[in-house]
């Protein structure tokens, strides 16, 4: 594991196509150090943003995957599967293997997904699962999950009812799901989205944090089916 005294060396697969950048975090006292790419405008596609409003938000580790990361080091995942929905850069799915769980990373780009998997084998992690998904159409064969996840994914109007579909067809019975938003306004929408579904979605804390200098404060809200 990096601690912060020693640089490990970036993946040449990656280093030929982007510029890159590394943001380490400590979560649950251990430190990480994670690639990402250095120049998010130079990711931004016009002919992507004109088909579907596309816009790299993967490429950032936002204080809400802190957050949700944070509690997951806490949980005993240990014969427990795991979906993260929207991996980013991969901390939230880093400290969910490191925790024991069985992880199924996902994401809509798959840029995103190599820089998971590469942040994931610089950290010991040589079995992260990833996958392709648009939350719009999910596969066939994606199956359910005792633990379902995710953060910050809650940024436009559209995506509480898309999220919460989305947390009622991959939470098996029984299942249980976090999801943690810095208080965005579409968030209000996603308690009531749940209960349309049957699942029953709570506030159940709220964390104090810091984004580039500004406080702000992150909500974990608790899924049930």
């Amino acid at each position: 594991m990096p601690d912060g005294r020693q640089r490990l060396a970036a993946p040449e697969f990656l280093r030929s196509r982007f510029e890159l950048a590394s943001t380490e975090v400590v979560i649950g006292g251990q430190r990480y150090e994670l690639l990402r790419p250095g120049n998010i405008d130079d990711l931004i596609s016009e002919e992507e943003f004109s088909i579907d409003d596309r816009i790299p938000y993967w490429a950032e580790c936002w204080p809400s995957s802190r957050v949700l990361a944070e509690r997951l080091t806490a949980e005993r995942g240990a014969g427990r599967t795991l979906l993260e929905l929207g991996c980013g850069i991969g901390l939230v799915s880093i400290a969910a293997a490191q925790a024991g769980f069985e992880v199924l990373a996902t994401d809509y780009y798959a840029d995103a997904l190599e820089f998971a998997s590469a942040n994931a084998e610089r950290h010991g992690i040589t079995d992260l699962d990833t996958r392709l998904i648009d939350w719009r159409k999910l596969p066939d064969d994606l199956g359910t999950f005792d633990v379902v996840v995710a953060s910050d994914v809650l940024y436009e109007r559209e995506q509480p009812p898309l999220v919460a579909r989305v947390f009622a067809e991959t939470l098996r019975p029984g299942g249980w799901g976090l999801i943690t938003d810095p208080g965005r306004r579409p968030a209000d929408a996603f308690v009531d989205e749940c209960e349309k579904l049957g699942l029953k979605a709570e506030c159940v804390e709220l964390v104090d944090a810091v984004d580039a200098g500004a406080e702000l404060v992150v909500a974990v809200f608790d899924v049930r089916r």
